[in-house]
């Protein structure tokens, strides 16, 4: 029986090396993280494997324009979405045959590739004109070739933190965090910059792909100096050692990797089942109820991108908190994530509730507070997760969480249909 209570002789899980066997006979201290440069790599890999999917989603009132007929953002969603667990799936599935050093690189390549596509898809083919059919299938081609990236780099990013000290998965989370703010910020830009024609929101598409597209390249070139670091070269050889120690009792089949796979889902099933509740709780209110379903006569459409800001920039906040403090009981993490359903009658509060309720101000207090919880318990969870296993296993633990994210992301904007029922 898996619980989550921790013994607090244990609780001291910054390095990696007490998931080793026993039998480990590596005892030599880890090498400083020179100027925080493997910190400051997992940072920009976090901000770095949302910003396509920040970029295609931000461009949809261009695309919305582009192509009237077609619900653009629900399309783009179920795409992203359903491509995006069936990848994780497959690598889960195949994590033995593969290693998170090629997955990654693959998966940015293949991010720059689909940004690029939209760009030269509109100088060469589309040229603004409205309707095209073609056009949009293979804009949603684009956003598909960047859901199967999305899986190969998202899942590898933080499988791979997992198997490191706690900070540098609490800096792939914080990256993520960061993502949404720059995006939002440059939301804010362009609106105020460009004109809401044709276009302007030309332009802004461009300079969200453009920014992307640079983000990618810087990612690359990092996370390759990265494997050079001695930090980096440390834990490696430690995974390498575990990994040695495993396979001296019997080799590595399939049938042996899908009983592993299933044992670390069972050890982290409570910690899966918290995170997916976090983003079910997330999606269904946020983005969609923030920007459809609330609205202010004073803001007018500064509203949503107001509140879309206050969401991002407490979100990073939240994730930034576990660097002061890290709550280690998982009992009451997964407590704090059902607890977080009371966010349901509240913001139903702001549609339906009396008129003091569905003010402006108690809205962004609600998102604020949104926000806040989703940063922190999803950096807690996520840390916490690929702790609880062996080192060779950390990386397989990683992925299986973000599996349980994405599911939460697909369950919660299937449950945000009901603001509008």
């Amino acid at each position: 029986m898996v619980t989550l209570q921790h013994d607090n002789n244990n609780n001291s899980i910054i390095e990696s090396t007490l998931l080793l066997p026993s039998s480990s006979s590596t005892k030599k201290k880890a090498p400083q993280d020179t100027w925080n440069l493997a910190y400051i790599i997992y940072f920009t890999l976090g901000i770095g494997y949302l910003f396509p999917w920040n970029s295609f989603i931000t461009a949809v009132d261009y695309f919305s324009y582009l192509y009237p007929q077609a619900s653009v953002d629900r399309i783009f969603a179920i795409v992203s979405t359903l491509i995006s667990l069936s990848g994780l799936f497959l690598i889960i599935l195949n994590g033995h045959k593969s290693h998170a050093y090629v997955r990654i690189n693959v998966g940015l390549a293949l991010f720059v590739v689909s940004l690029v596509i939209v760009p030269l898809l509109d100088v060469v083919y589309v040229k603004g004109r409205v309707g095209l059919n073609n056009g949009f299938y293979v804009t949603v081609g684009a956003v598909g070739v960047s859901s199967v990236a999305n899986a190969l780099v998202q899942g590898s990013v933080v499988g791979s933190a997992g198997e490191l000290p706690e900070r540098y998965t609490q800096a792939v989370v914080v990256g993520n965090s960061a993502s949404g703010i720059l995006v939002s910020f440059l939301r804010i830009f362009t609106k105020a910059v460009y004109t809401q024609d044709e276009s302007g929101l030309q332009k802004s598409a461009n300079v969200y792909f453009f920014v992307s597209i640079v983000t990618m390249l810087i990612c690359i070139v990092l996370y390759n100096v990265a494997q050079k670091l001695p930090v980096m070269k440390y834990y490696n050889e430690l995974k390498i050692q575990a990994i040695a120690a495993e396979e001296d009792v019997g080799p590595l089949t399939g049938s042996v990797w899908r009983l592993t796979v299933w044992d670390t889902v069972r050890t982290i099933k409570w910690y899966g089942f918290g995170i997916m509740l976090i983003y079910v709780v997330t999606l269904a209110i946020f983005p969609g109820y923030i920007t459809e379903d609330v609205h202010s006569q004073v803001l007018k459409d500064w509203y949503p991108i107001l509140l879309i800001t206050c969401f991002n920039v407490f979100d990073f906040v939240g994730k930034s908190l576990t660097a002061v403090y890290l709550l280690k009981n998982a009992k009451i993490a997964v407590g704090c994530c059902i607890v977080r359903l009371l966010f349901f009658p509240l913001f139903f509060g702001c549609l339906h509730g009396p008129k003091f309720f569905r003010t402006e101000i108690s809205v962004t207090l609600l998102t604020c507070l949104l926000g806040l919880t989703n940063g922190y318990l999803t950096s807690v969870l996520m840390i916490l997760a690929p702790k609880t296993v062996k080192l060779q296993h950390a990386e397989i633990a990683g992925i299986v969480s973000v599996l349980f994210l994405v599911f939460g992301l697909a369950v919660g904007s299937i449950v945000s249909w009901f603001w509008v029922i």
